[in-house]
């Protein structure tokens, strides 16, 4: 299956703080490979983006180490 069929039937989900936010943040969809889809709820109709294990991993690692926090 191509990654835009595959897409379309991803299973999509965000986190359940976002119900704190008009449920209005970004989803995710784990796609073969250990590739991984992100979209914005806003704008479901536009192109996700998908990025590499390799990538997500280090996005998650980073998060949890406070690399993003504000």
């Amino acid at each position: 299956m191509d990654v835009n069929e595959e897409l379309k039937v991803a299973a999509w989900r965000k986190a359940t703080k976002s119900a704190s936010n008009q449920g209005n943040c970004l989803e995710v969809a784990p796609l073969s490979g250990g590739r991984v889809g992100l979209r914005d709820t806003e704008a479901p109709e536009k192109a996700p983006f998908v990025v590499s294990a390799t990538v997500w991993d280090a996005f998650i690692d980073g998060a949890k180490n406070g690399e993003f926090d504000f």
